[in-house]
Order: structure tokens, then C-alpha cells, then sequence
């Protein structure tokens, strides 16, 4: 069905309820206070009554689409729709198209992200639909997602483990969104998994000896970060990130701008311990950047960092007993040469003894086969699993 353009800005389709009542679906873009309100309430809507996802801080959300706060609109470009059904809000959407990406890849390619719909099939194709006419305007032919806004940020859509809330910067959606993607015409173009290792499973004694055997072949050090020096720590994870990724299905670098404002964020709740670079002759050649599992936090917190969701947030974070594994990688002339094995013993070890419980190592593409083995190896076991979409338009 068609869409029907009704003002500027606006668009709408005719839809039949199953007792024949004609209801009207209309997409508009956000222009008012109103309706940034309406746009981060939804998902409490949306996920009303389950107890596994967890509100991110509307302020973040709102950073994320700032297009002066956020450094990742300097190259790419973003509208922001709404649906609503007979009067009501019922999804939103973000129609993306990152400029760099396209470059990197040379590709086409738009981008969906912050996607939150009711389980109606009629409202995510008009959400859809008028995604695709927006970045069909400006000449892209494909479409990919959920990014919202990049695969740096939280992308994919949840395809197993829904009894378990979802770690720091990780996604948490209904399963009948892969119905409503499906059912649409789009087709899976990547899978992800985490996996979950516990502390008491501890450390297999045959990766203690490999990683020996690294150490006296590589002569690697590994060290934790030092925040008294933090632009230089910073400086490093820059050139090892976008080294070690280079190659990754869907890897874009980040600008130092967006690596900058990453930083600052994580320092807000960064150990140093849990930071681990490892270099050879004073040279920085990998990085893992592991964090507290703060949703452990704001699953708490309803979104709203206000005094007293200040206050929750300080007495809650001591009691944060899981990690996520957030950055693991080696510049690629070492990749071979199991540094990476070391670095991730050393996180690991550190992690336990600061006392925490369980780590998610994660989000690993899931035809990654080094890497999973390795993770399985060191005792994690596949406990999530995610999905990206893509369709030509």
C-alpha cells in the first residue's frame, strides 16, 4: 500500500483492523519538544511489564542525536520519524546514512537505527517505507540494520537470549521484530553472538601455558592503563583501533573526535585495571578495554538521571558483580602471534581479582572463528545471539 502525502513532513496510509475499521497511519518528523518526549518514551510502551530491558539515560539518547554534541553526524546525516496510529504514538525510527561508511566500503548503503515499534506489522512497514523513500532521495540502494547510530554504537537486533537483560552498549529487542524484518523482505547480512564466562570456571591451565609461551617468544609486556596520562592512553587505543579493525565486516574508523567523546565517557566508569595494553619494545600493538556492566545500574534507574537516580546510580555501582568485554584487538602484523591470548588472561585475571563475577565477551561476528574458539577455549559459552538486516530499495 502505498503511502499519501498529507502536509509537509507528514505522510500517512489507510489501515484495516480485523473488524474492518479503517485506521490511519501517519509518519511525521520530529520538529517539536513534544514529540523528543514521545520519541524516548516509547519504549517504555514498548517493553512495559519485562523485566529484562534495560531504559538507557534519555540524556544519552539524546547526545547520541545531537548533531552538534555528537561527532559522528560530521560525516554522516539522520531524520527522525514518527508513527502514530489513530492519534497514538506507535514507532519511531531513524533514517541514517553514514557518508564514511559508504566511502570505506564503497557501497550505498543506508542505515535504520532506533528502532522501537508495537508488534503491527502495518506500522513497521510505514516506518520502513518511509525510511526508504528518504534515503532513496539521496540516492542510496541498499538498506542495513539497526544501527543507531553505527556498528561503533549499540546495532542488531536480539535473536536469542531473551531471558537475560543485556550487558553495557549492547541491544535488547522483542522477538517478533525479526518477524515484522522478515515478513518486510529484509534478509539476515550479518550475525553476531556473546558469549558469558563466569569466574568460577576460572582460567584452563593449558591457556596459562600458552600464554607463557607467547610472553618468552613475543617478549610482550602487558600493562594497565594509566589515567594520569590519559591523552596519551587515548592516542594509543586510537591508532590500535582502528588498525586491528580494518578488516572486519562493516568496520568504519572512528575520528579522533569520536573516539575522544568515547573516552570521556568511559572514564566516567572505566577501571584502570581492567584496561590492558600490551607493547613490545615500549610500542603499543593491542589493546582490551573491558568496563562494569552499568546497566546493572540503570535497569534502576528509568532513564532519568535526576538527584535521586544520582544517588541510586552511586550506592548501585557498588554492587556491579559483572564486566563486559568491550575492545579486544592486536595491529594486524601481530595478529598471528597470540598476543592476543595474553591480553586477555591478563583482563581476565584482573577482573577476578577486583571481585567480579561474570564477564560478557562480545559482540563477536559470529563467522569470526579465531576469536569464538578462543573465547570458548578460555571457558565462555555462547549464551546471545543477534542479527543485521539488509534489503536493496
Amino acid at each position: 500500500m502505498s503511502p499519501v502525502p498529507t502536509s509537509t513532513g507528514t505522510w500517512s496510509r489507510k489501515a484495516r483492523t480485523e473488524k474492518g475499521r479503517r485506521m490511519s497511519i501517519a509518519i511525521h518528523t520530529l520538529s517539536r519538544k513534544v514529540d523528543w518526549r514521545d520519541f524516548l518514551s516509547l519504549p517504555f510502551q514498548i517493553y512495559n511489564g519485562n523485566p529484562y530491558w534495560v531504559p538507557p539515560l534519555f540524556s544519552e539518547v539524546m547526545e547520541l542525536l545531537d548533531l552538534q554534541k555528537n561527532p559522528f553526524w560530521e560525516h554522516a546525516a539522520r531524520e527522525v520519524f514518527l508513527a502514530k496510529k489513530d492519534g497514538r504514538i506507535v514507532g519511531r525510527i531513524v533514517a541514517i546514512i553514514n557518508d564514511m561508511h559508504n566511502s570505506v566500503h564503497a557501497e550505498k548503503t543506508g542505515f535504520f537505527g532506533f528502532f522501537e515499534c508495537v508488534n503491527d506489522a502495518e506500522v513497521a512497514s510505514a516506518l520502513w517505507d518511509r525510511t526508504r523513500e528518504w534515503l532513496c532521495a539521496r540516492g542510496m540502494t541498499n538498506m542495513r540494520g539497526p544501527a543507531s547510530p553505527s556498528l561503533n554504537d549499540e546495532c542488531s537486533f536480539l535473536s536469542e537470549g531473551f531471558d537475560m537483560p543485556p550487558t553495557v552498549m549492547m541491544p535488547y529487542s522483542p522477538p517478533y521484530y525479526l518477524e515484522l524484518c522478515e515478513n518486510y523482505g529484509f534478509k539476515k547480512a550479518k550475525g553476531m553472538i556473546a558469549l558469558l564466562k563466569t569466574a568460577e570456571d576460572g582460567i584452563p591451565e593449558r591457556i596459562k601455558r600458552m600464554v607463557e609461551v607467547v610472553r618468552k617468544r613475543t617478549k610482550v609486556t602487558i600493562r594497565p592503563a594509566d589515567f594520569k596520562h590519559l591523552d596519551r592512553e587515548v592516542a594509543y587505543l586510537k591508532e590500535i583501533y582502528n588498525a586491528a579493525w580494518e578488516r572486519n565486516w562493516g568496520f568504519v574508523p572512528m575520528t579522533d573526535k569520536e573516539i575522544d567523546l568515547t573516552a570521556k565517557k568511559l572514564k566516567q566508569f572505566a577501571i584502570p585495571e581492567l584496561i590492558q595494553f600490551a607493547e613490545i619494545n615500549g610500542e603499543p600493538v593491542g589493546v582490551t578495554v573491558t568496563v562494569p556492566d552499568v546497566n546493572q545500574v540503570l535497569i534502576k534507574l528509568k532513564g532519568k538521571l535526576n538527584l535521586i537516580g544520582i544517588l541510586k546510580f552511586l550506592y548501585y555501582r557498588r554492587k556491579i558483580d559483572g564486566v563486559r568485554s568491550l575492545i579486544g584487538g592486536v595491529k594486524k602484523e601481530y595478529r598471528n602471534t597470540g598476543i592476543i591470548a595474553v591480553l586477555f588472561y591478563e583482563t581476565a585475571k584482573a577482573a577476578m581479582e577486583l571481585g567480579y563475577k561474570s564477564s560478557e565477551l562480545g559482540w563477536n561476528l559470529e563467522d569470526n572463528d579465531l576469536i569464538n574458539d578462543f573465547d570458548q577455549a578460555i571457558g565462555g559459552r555462547i549464551y546471545k545471539k543477534y542479527v543485521i538486516y539488509e534489503m536493496e530499495i
